[in-house]
């Protein structure tokens, strides 16, 4: 068989050595080369860039070798985190969520819920005049184009539609990683009652990391004196067939004013009203994370509870005589009496009725007996009822809280 033999040319130390009678095309083209240039050489590159060897360089890794230079791209090196993220929530919780408060009232209460360890919480508004105190400027976005709106509806959708971009990028930048988003804001304000404008972004937002969430909207009715003022009403009115088709809470604040008449001044009545109210959904949102040996409300329950779409009512009620015969019935219009949603309008979609009490409690037969009555209340009123019941010693005799949802 014939062979060729040769010299390159420019490379004195290689010795003479046997080439293979077919040669590929790139062979030949650096042989030629070789014998034209005599000093050229070809440098494989390491990297793919030329950023200071910084940029990809987990191509040809020199310490793994060519099978594993993928290795690099999926290790377990955490990525530098944003300066601007916000803590993750202390508070326990069922589900990874966010408060977001849209103007001055929505902002008080988005406060009480930071308040009780809810780390991931906005407020947004028109103007920085209207914080509430204390508040760590992290928490704080603050929307350019107006120094208020001036309960001017329009004007605030206008605001609130041109710096949509600029709310969604401070809600991916600081909340980062959440699947529930609550929007909450005052029905009677223009910023508040404009915070609908956001629904496009901040829905794209869950959208575009995959969150299994949704938006929820809490959404404060004014009081009866407040809503004679042709602005407020209309502003709330606005707002409320906005949200009509996305889960919301309607929170009166003419029903907590009442319930809370004689128990806190003119001064703490709607602080302590905001702090009962999200100490209210914050239990719902721990019990659903908690296990219980008698019956469990799940984080799957809660989602379907939270993400059923129209009006959603929750309220509580503490009984202490648990021996009374109607304690079943007491239950569940107790819980409707106490809260401070406006009572639904015909049966629910879905419905939760969550009992907390003591083992001794628990333990009677009698009390359970009138107990299961409670559930055949609720459960007769909704399409689908979830349940929990949870032992808690320190309980005075039967705490129920109630949540209803896909109400009118």
């Amino acid at each position: 068989m014939a062979s060729h033999t040769g010299t390159l040319v420019g490379f004195p130390g290689l010795q003479k050595h046997k080439e293979p009678k077919t040669k590929s095309s790139e062979q030949m083209l650096s042989e030629r080369l070789l014998e034209l240039i005599p000093d050229y050489y070809i440098e494989e590159d390491t990297t793919m860039s030329t950023n200071g060897g910084q940029d990809d360089t987990y191509i040809n890794t020199p310490d793994a070798g060519d099978d594993f230079d993928f290795v690099m791209a999926y290790d377990d090196d955490p990525a530098e985190a944003d300066e601007r993220l916000l803590p993750e929530n202390s508070a326990t919780s069922a589900i990874n969520c966010a408060f977001i408060g849209v103007g001055g009232g929505g902002g008080k209460l988005a406060k009480a819920f930071l308040d009780l360890g809810y780390s991931k919480t906005l407020l947004v508004n028109t103007t920085a005049k209207d914080q509430p105190a204390g508040l760590d400027q992290n928490h704080f976005v603050l929307v350019t184009g107006a120094d208020g709106v001036g309960k001017d509806i329009k004007l605030g959708k206008k605001v609130l539609a041109e710096n949509s971009a600029f709310v969604e990028d401070a809600v991916r930048t600081r909340l980062g990683q959440v699947d529930w988003i609550f929007v909450i804001a005052g029905g009677g304000g223009g910023t508040g009652s404009a915070c609908h404008e956001l629904h496009g972004s901040l829905t794209r937002y869950l959208e575009s990391i995959e969150a299994e969430g949704r938006v929820v909207y809490i959404v404060t009715k004014p009081t009866a004196q407040e809503m004679l003022n042709p602005t407020i009403k209309t502003n709330y009115t606005s707002l409320l067939s906005d949200v009509s088709g996305c889960p919301h809470i309607i929170i009166d604040n003419e029903r907590q004013l009442q319930l809370l008449r004689g128990k806190a001044g003119l001064l703490n009545m709607m602080p302590v009203a905001n702090k009962n109210f999200a100490k209210l959904l914050a239990q719902v949102l721990k019990l659903a994370d908690s296990a219980s040996e008698i019956q469990t409300f799940d984080t799957k329950d809660l989602e379907k509870c939270l993400g059923a779409p129209g009006r959603i009512v929750i309220g509580s009620s503490m009984i202490r005589d648990t021996g009374r015969k109607d304690l079943g019935s007491a239950v569940f219009t107790n819980c409707v009496a106490a809260s401070s949603c406006p009572p639904p309008g015909g049966d629910a979609a879905t419905g939760a009725l969550l009992l907390l009490l003591n083992s001794k409690t628990a333990s009677d037969p009698k009390i359970s007996k009138n107990l299961e009555a409670a559930f055949s209340y609720v459960g007769g009123r909704t399409q689908t009822l979830f349940s929990g019941v949870y032992v808690r010693e320190k309980v005075p005799g039967v705490i129920a809280i109630c949540v209803l949802s896909g109400c009118k």
